[in-house]
Parts: structure tokens; C-alpha cells; sequence
């Protein structure tokens, strides 16, 4: 059977849980390295590693499989948890502990929707760890059907992209597709909140709430993802994104929300936001809010890293306008012609579906309004306008 490593390996890296997964596996059950990895008859190829002990893996790299447990978990396919090898009757004369000197090891299985066998989720230490518990065991267990469950919705997602680039799917099951996708994607998100919940059931303390801290930002990411594909299908099957007014609710303040919550998960990023916006303006504040958190989120994914990123709410020639704006490379033409299309990522390894740019222009054809896109050399410039209207 012929298998493509590096796709299977970018399936994992595209996956915004996985390092914060490893992460709370680490820091829960004291192990130093922790990894998942992809397992074949003939190859062991680590997809993501977090290495605290110096174990000298990294992300691509490759272990003999005849040395390793794994290749015998794929066998069976069931968990191989041990506690202290020393003490272990069926593991404590095993080779492969002896080769990589660890003393505690735990391995789930990933396997995907069709019962194909992905790989591992295993960890490793060279103390003893109490892990044949129900606690770690079900963390463990959670965790490899989160990630396979992320890898059959990513391969998923493949398979339809490349049907509609080839035009051989009708519009019907495009749209059944990614309804039922958008719908089903809420599975690992309550899976993470869920681990959210475990941690906060004990006493936080500082590793905890960064830890939280973490999940929460990836649920964040993936709650972007979920809406825009499900307004997606709604737009399709409806024939656009309906409008709901707030009346009482002004826009600036949702518009600071934005600003302050992309500051959080971006700290590191210097982001400068001038909202001068007058109260009464009649529109759907959240899904122009949604609009604004789509430009700058896409700011922040494709500007350069180094440079700021400026945004500017105002009132002109009485428009309602709404700009974002990020150094960077110039966007080419014939790439800037297609940004507003759904599915428009010019470059294969760029995260997301390619949705936030056509829902944005979506939130902004259902307001009268126009969005557009500049590019320099300097800087690549968002626009956002519509008709300025206040209430009575």
C-alpha cells in the first residue's frame, strides 16, 4: 500500500489542538515526552512532539517500527499502558524499553471512522508514573478519537474541495457536504470544553489556567471555523446570510470586543484600532462584528509577523466604513480577484477552508454595502462600506 507521510503529517499540524492536547498529556501525568505519531507496517513517523526530556525527536522524525511498541498496538489494535517497567511482568525484559530507557510508557491507538488504523497517541518517561488509571486512561482515550475525528473531517473537507475544483459534484451534495460537516464539528469542539471542565474541577493553580488558557484559544479557533462553515451552507441553501438588527445594541462596543479578544490570543501581535462610531447606527451589529473579527483575523494569519496591524471605524461621506490593514507581501492580481471566493486559499498550506474572506463579503452584500482589497508592496488594505443609516 503506498502512503503519502507528508500529507499525513500535515493533517496533523493543521489540527490548532494538537500542541495544547500534548501539552495537558505532559503536564497531567508527569510524562516528558509525549507525541502523536504515524504507524504503518514499516514506518513510525512522528506528526507532533512535545520533548521536555531531551528525547531528540522531532516533528518528521522517524523511528524503526520494529523497535517500538507501537508496531504491536497496530496488531492488536488496543492501549499499552505501563506503569513502571522494572515491575512490569510482560514488559520489564521487553527490548524496546531497554533501547530507549524509559521506565513508564502509554500508547492509545488513533483510529479513524472507517476502522483504519492511523497511529499512536504515546507518551513516554524514564521515571515511573501511576497511569493505569481511569482519569489518564479516558484522557488518553478522548484525546486519539478527538484527533482522528479532526483527521477524518480534514480529509473529508480534501476529498470535497478537490470535487468542486474538478466540477464533478453537484450542488446538492456540495451543500448537504459541508451542512452535515458544520453540524458534526461541534463533536471535538465539546470534546476540548469537556477537557476544559476536568481541569477546572480541580483546584487551579498556575499550570491549570495557563493550560485552560490554551484550550480555550483553540476553542475559540475552531468556533470561527464551525460558524463560517455552517453560515456557509446556510448562505448557499437560503440563498445568502439573513440580517438580524439589533436596535438597542450600539456597534463600537462589539467592535472593541473584537480588538480585545484577537489581542489575547495574539499577544505577541501589536494591533491598533481607532473605533470613533456615533450610537443608532441601524444594521446587524453582530454579524458586521463578525465581518470585522474575519479581516482582522485574516490580518493577523497572512501579515507579516513583525508589523502592526491597523483598524478604523468611522463615519465618511456618510458611509459606515470599516478598514483593516497589514504590511506584508503584495498580494498578486490575479489572487487578489479571487480573495472574496469561497474555498480561495492560494497557498496549499495555509490554515482554515478559505472561508472567512467570502463570509465577510456575504455579511456585506446583505447590508447594501461593498467590500474590497488593496495591495502594495507597502501594506494590503481591507475595505468595508455601507450606507450610513441611524434609527428614528
Amino acid at each position: 500500500m503506498l502512503y503519502d507521510f507528508e500529507r499525513d503529517i500535515a493533517s496533523v499540524v493543521a489540527i490548532p489542538a494538537v500542541p495544547t492536547l500534548l501539552d495537558v498529556v505532559c503536564r497531567t501525568t508527569g510524562m516528558g515526552f509525549a507525541a502523536v505519531a504515524r504507524v504503518t507496517e514499516d514506518r513510525w513517523i512522528a506528526c507532533a512532539v512535545r520533548d521536555d526530556i531531551a528525547f531528540g525527536l522531532g516533528v518528521g522524525g522517524e523511528l524503526s517500527v520494529g523497535t517500538t511498541i507501537c508496531s504491536e498496538i497496530r496488531a492488536l489494535p488496543e492501549a499499552v499502558v505501563i506503569d513502571h517497567v522494572a515491575e512490569d511482568p510482560d514488559y520489564r525484559d521487553h527490548h524496546t524499553p531497554r533501547l530507549y530507557g524509559f521506565q513508564s510508557y502509554i500508547s492509545m491507538p488513533i483510529t479513524l471512522a472507517d476502522g483504519t488504523f492511523f497511529g499512536t497517541l504515546c507518551a513516554i518517561d524514564p521515571r515511573p508514573n501511576r497511569l493505569k488509571t481511569p482519569e489518564v486512561i479516558g484522557m488518553f482515550k478522548l484525546f486519539a478519537e478527538l484527533i482522528a475525528f479532526h483527521l477524518d473531517a480534514h480529509r473529508r473537507v480534501a476529498e470535497t474541495a478537490a470535487a468542486l475544483a474538478d466540477e464533478r459534484e453537484t450542488a446538492q451534495e456540495r451543500e448537504e457536504f459541508i451542512a452535515v460537516l458544520g453540524h458534526d464539528l461541534r463533536n471535538p469542539l465539546a470534546a476540548i470544553a469537556s477537557g476544559s471542565r476536568l481541569l477546572l474541577s480541580r483546584e487551579p493553580d498556575a499550570v491549570s489556567v495557563q493550560i485552560i488558557d490554551m484550550m480555550q484559544s483553540s476553542i475559540t479557533r475552531m468556533t470561527g471555523l464551525i460558524d463560517n462553515v455552517l453560515d456557509f451552507a446556510r448562505g448557499r441553501l437560503s440563498g445568502g446570510i439573513s440580517l438580524a438588527p439589533q436596535p438597542a445594541e450600539p456597534l463600537a462596543p462589539l467592535l472593541n470586543q473584537v480588538v480585545a479578544e484577537l489581542r489575547t490570543a495574539e499577544p505577541e501581535r501589536e494591533i491598533s484600532a481607532t473605533i470613533d462610531l456615533p450610537e443608532g447606527l441601524r444594521c446587524d451589529t453582530r454579524r458586521v462584528a463578525q465581518l470585522f473579527s474575519n479581516l482582522l483575523g485574516n490580518a493577523l494569519s497572512h501579515g507579516a509577523q513583525d508589523g502592526p496591524v491597523r483598524a478604523l471605524a468611522r463615519i465618511a461621506q456618510d458611509q459606515l466604513e470599516i478598514s483593516v490593514a497589514n504590511a506584508g507581501l503584495e498580494i498578486p492580481a490575479e489572487k487578489l480577484e479571487r480573495l472574496f471566493q469561497p474555498f480561495s486559499r492560494g497557498d496549499t498550506n495555509e490554515k482554515g477552508l478559505g472561508l472567512g474572506l467570502y463570509i465577510a463579503a456575504e455579511i456585506a452584500r446583505a447590508h447594501d454595502g461593498t467590500i474590497e482589497a488593496r495591495s502594495s508592496a507597502e501594506e494590503t488594505v481591507f475595505t468595508f462600506r455601507m450606507p450610513a443609516q441611524f434609527l428614528p
